[in-house]
């Protein structure tokens, strides 16, 4: 009969051996890290769960302005994001872009709402102070490996919430109205 000691060997010698397989793997080069070549499905599911969770996790404490609303943001945001974002999270009337085709994970159309594209954002708590975090974060932190900048070290957070105040309008705006509003006069002081 089988004791708790040879129990526990066995499970030292299966964790051993399972890491001396990944180590193999990995060294191995056989996985396609290729941007062309889309992710096994356990791979894209561990790497979504993984960032999903840790922006949940580090979302939680981030306190929104009382004025998000204000015209002014949405103006200061609205130039940013067209100077920054648009190439790879397009414009209104534009479906794809060279950035928005050559990424992997293909950055989302912010033109649209997020139902519409297909990203799923672990905000299944439908809670839009939680959504207005999670954007804050992304902007401010970016996500590894998946072409999305930090831009916390270029940009006081005041002007990362005027991105995310350009970004509750942005999936309402027509062509005309995302040329008005992104427009960028004079040059401003952030």
């Amino acid at each position: 009969m089988p004791t708790l000691a040879d129990f526990i060997k066995s499970l030292m010698i299966a964790g051993v051996l399972a890491l001396a397989a990944g180590g193999a793997f990995i060294y191995s080069g056989l996985y396609p890290i290729g941007a062309d070549v889309p992710h096994f499905k356990v791979t894209y599911w561990l790497l979504e769960t993984l960032r999903e969770r840790s922006v949940a996790r580090a979302t939680g404490d981030i306190q929104i302005p009382t004025n998000l609303d204000s015209p002014e943001r949405l103006l200061a945001g609205g130039a940013d994001y067209n100077d920054m974002c648009a190439g790879c999270h397009l414009k209104p009337g534009k479906t794809e872009s060279d950035f928005s085709i050559g990424l992997y994970p293909s950055p989302p159309n912010l033109t649209v709402t997020a139902d519409a594209h297909g990203h799923d954002h672990g905000n299944h708590s439908g809670s839009s102070e939680a959504a207005l975090q999670r954007q804050f974060w992304i902007i401010k932190h970016g996500i590894k490996a998946s072409g999305m900048p930090a831009w916390g070290p270029t940009h006081s957070d005041e002007r990362i919430w005027d991105m995310v105040t350009f970004l509750q309008r942005l999936p309402t705006l027509s062509e005309a109205q995302y040329q008005i509003l992104t427009a960028r006069g004079a040059p401003e002081e952030h």
